[in-house]
C-alpha cells in the first residue's frame, strides 16, 4: 500500500466523509478511490471555510478536512486556515509539499513551518513507517481539546513511497476533562447568592452538545442568557430568560443586563477582546462584576478578563457540575416572571425603534426588511444560516431569533469577507435536509462570488442572500473625502445574472412587495437541487443596533 492510501484508508476509519480541496494534490484521487467524496473548489479559501462548516455542523463528529497542491495552493489557503483557528474550529488540513531535499530551500513555501503561528499543530510525513503515528496524533489534537486546524503536510515524493507490511491504525481516543469540585462549589454559592447574575454562552456550548445543560441551570437560576456570535443558537432565543446575541451589533437588553450584573458567569467561551465582540464590563477598584469563567483552555483563563473563579473542562461536564451542586441549594427553580419582564420592558422600545427600517416600504429596499422577511417566511427550525462581515452580520445577527442548536452559525473573531459562502455550502453537506443560507453583500461577494460555480457544479443547493446598494457603505463614513472626489467606494454588478451565468438560479429584487415570493422562488429552487442567488437591491443603510 502506498502512503497516499494508507492516509485516506485512516481518515475513512477516522470518519472523514468529504475532502474538499483543490488541484494538484493526490490525496483527490486517494480518497476518490474508497469513496472519501471530494468537492473541488474555485479558490483554496472557500475549501476550507466548507472544512469548517462540516466540523461546527456535526459538532466534530465528522470532521472537515481539506487538501491543496504545494507552493501557491499552501499560499493562498493561509486565511482560510487562519480563520479556522481564529473560531477554534478543528479541520485537517493536507497540504502537499515540496520534495523532501528542497522542503526547507528558499523560497519554497514550507506549510509546517509557515502556517505554525495559526495551527493547533503542523507536521510534515517524511517517513512512511511514521504516517500511522503522525495521523494518530493528527487526529488526538483534533478530537481532543479546544479546537483549531491541524497541518500535516504531504511531501510530493512521499505518496509513491510503500508502507511497511504491517502497519496497523486504530482510531484515536475523544476524552471529556471536568473542573475541580471545591471550584464548582464556589462557583455555584456565587451564583446562587448572585443578586443579578448573567450567563454569557460562548461556542464551547455547541462543541460540548451542551444545550440542555446551559438551559437547566438558567432555568434553575432564573438567569438570563446571552451569547457571542459564535454561541448564538446555543439557547433558545425565544426562551423568556432570553437576551438575545451580541457582537459589534446587538440588541438593547444584552447591553444593559451585563452592564448591571453583579457576577457573569462565561461558559464554552474565551472572553477574548475583539471589535467585534462584546465588551465585557469592566472590573475596578470600586465595583463591577464578578466573573465566573469556565473554558476547555487554561491559556483563555486570566487572558482578557480577569476572572474570580476558574473552571477548566468541557462545557457540558462543568454545567452538569454546576446543575447538581446548585439544585442543593434551590429546590425548585426560581420564578421567571420577574426577569422576563424586566427583559421585555427593555426589548419592546428597542425593538419600537428599528421597526421603520424593519417595516420599511422603501425602494431601494431597506436590508432590514429584507432580514425581517427572510426570517417570516423560511422555518427557522429547519434552517441553518450564516452571515458574512460587515453590515450582514450587523444587520442580521441582533434581530434573526434563532431557536434550535447549530441553526446559524456565528464568526467574528476574525472577519475575512466571503466566509459566509463557503460555510453554507459546507453546511448543506453536512445536513442535506435543512434549507441552508448565507447572507452577504456586494463588498463580500467580490472575494468568493466565483465559487457558487462551484455549489452549482457540485450539486450543493444553498440559498444565496446578497444584499447589493452598489457601495462599500459601512466605509463611506471614513472614507466620505476619497469617495466624494474619486468614487472609491462604489462598487457595480449585477449579480442574479452570473448566478444564472453559472448555471444556477439568480432573480433580482427591487420592490417590497416581491421579497417574499421571490425568497419562496428561491427555496423551491432549492428543492430541487438548484443553488439560488437572491440579490436584493437594497439602500446604503449604515446604522446598526450598538449600545
Amino acid at each position: 500500500m502506498k502512503v497516499g492510501d494508507a492516509i485516506a484508508e485512516i481518515m475513512r476509519r477516522e470518519g472523514i466523509e468529504v475532502l474538499t480541496g483543490y488541484p494538484v494534490n493526490h490525496m483527490i484521487e486517494h480518497c476518490a478511490a474508497i469513496d472519501i467524496r471530494p468537492v473541488m473548489v474555485r479558490q483554496e479559501r472557500i475549501g476550507l471555510h466548507m472544512a469548517d462548516a462540516i466540523s461546527r455542523v456535526t459538532s466534530a463528529r465528522k470532521l472537515g478536512a481539506f487538501c491543496m497542491q504545494h507552493g501557491p495552493g499552501a499560499e493562498n489557503a493561509y486565511g482560510g486556515v487562519a480563520q479556522c483557528f481564529g473560531e477554534s474550529v478543528p479541520v485537517l488540513v493536507l497540504p502537499m509539499g515540496y520534495p523532501r531535499r528542497i522542503a526547507h530551500v528558499p523560497p519554497n513555501y514550507n506549510s509546517t513551518v509557515q502556517m505554525k503561528g495559526i495551527a493547533k499543530s503542523t507536521e510534515a510525513i517524511m517517513s512512511a513507517a511514521e504516517v500511522p503515528n503522525i495521523m494518530r496524533r493528527a487526529f488526538a489534537r483534533l478530537r481532543n481539546g479546544r479546537g483549531g486546524p491541524v497541518i500535516v503536510e504531504i511531501p510530493t515524493d512521499m505518496f509513491q513511497e510503500e508502507m511497511p507490511e504491517n502497519w496497523s491504525y486504530t482510531p484515536v481516543l475523544a476524552v471529556r476533562s471536568a473542573p475541580d469540585p471545591a471550584d464548582v462549589k464556589r462557583a455555584a454559592e456565587m451564583l446562587v447568592n448572585a443578586k443579578r447574575p448573567v450567563i454569557y454562552a460562548g461556542t464551547g456550548i455547541h462543541w460540548a452538545q451542551a444545550w440542555p445543560q446551559l438551559r437547566e441551570l438558567a432555568e434553575l437560576l432564573a438567569a438570563p442568557v446571552t451569547t457571542s456570535l459564535g454561541g448564538k443558537s446555543s439557547f433558545p432565543e425565544d426562551h423568556p430568560l432570553a437576551l438575545g446575541s451580541g457582537g459589534l451589533a446587538m440588541p438593547h437588553p444584552v447591553r444593559k443586563f451585563l452592564d448591571d450584573a453583579d457576577v457573569i458567569f462565561g461558559v464554552g467561551c474565551s472572553f477574548t477582546e475583539t471589535n467585534f465582540g462584546i465588551k465585557m464590563p469592566a472590573q475596578t477598584k470600586d465595583g463591577g462584576p464578578r466573573y465566573i469563567h469556565a473554558t476547555l483552555d487554561p491559556d483563555h483563563l486570566d487572558k482578557d478578563i480577569r476572572c474570580d473563579i476558574g473552571l477548566l473542562g468541557d462545557a457540558q461536564l462543568v454545567l452538569q457540575a454546576l446543575i447538581d451542586e446548585v439544585s442543593g441549594h434551590i429546590k425548585t427553580p426560581r420564578p421567571h416572571a420577574p426577569v422576563q419582564a424586566a427583559i421585555e420592558a427593555l426589548r419592546a422600545p428597542w425593538l419600537a425603534k428599528w421597526a421603520e427600517k424593519r417595516d420599511s416600504n422603501d425602494a431601494p429596499l431597506n436590508p432590514y426588511r429584507v432580514l425581517r422577511d427572510l426570517w417570516r417566511t423560511v422555518d427557522p427550525d429547519q434552517t441553518i444560516i450564516t452571515h458574512d462581515a460587515g453590515s450582514p452580520r450587523d444587520q442580521l445577527s441582533p434581530f434573526w431569533i434563532s431557536r434550535t442548536p447549530l441553526s446559524y452559525l456565528g464568526w467574528g473573531k476574525t472577519t475575512q469577507l466571503g466566509y459566509g459562502l463557503g460555510l453554507a455550502m459546507g453546511a448543506k453537506l453536512a445536513a442535506p435536509d435543512k434549507l441552508c443560507i448565507n447572507v452577504w453583500g456586494d463588498a463580500a461577494i467580490g472575494f468568493t462570488g466565483m465559487d457558487f460555480e462551484t455549489a452549482v457544479r457540485e450539486r450543493i443547493p444553498i440559498l444565496s442572500i446578497l444584499l447589493n446598494n452598489f457601495s462599500m457603505a459601512i466605509e463611506l463614513k471614513i472614507m466620505a473625502l476619497s469617495t466624494e472626489k474619486f468614487r472609491t467606494t462604489d462598487i457595480s454588478g449585477n449579480y442574479a445574472d452570473m448566478a444564472k451565468a453559472f448555471g444556477g438560479y439568480g432573480e433580482r429584487v427591487t420592490t417590497p412587495d416581491q421579497i417574499v415570493p421571490a425568497i419562496q422562488r428561491g427555496i423551491a429552487q432549492t428543492k430541487n437541487g438548484t443553488p439560488a442567488l437572491l440579490e436584493f437591491i437594497t439602500s446604503k443603510e449604515t446604522q446598526v443596533s450598538r449600545f
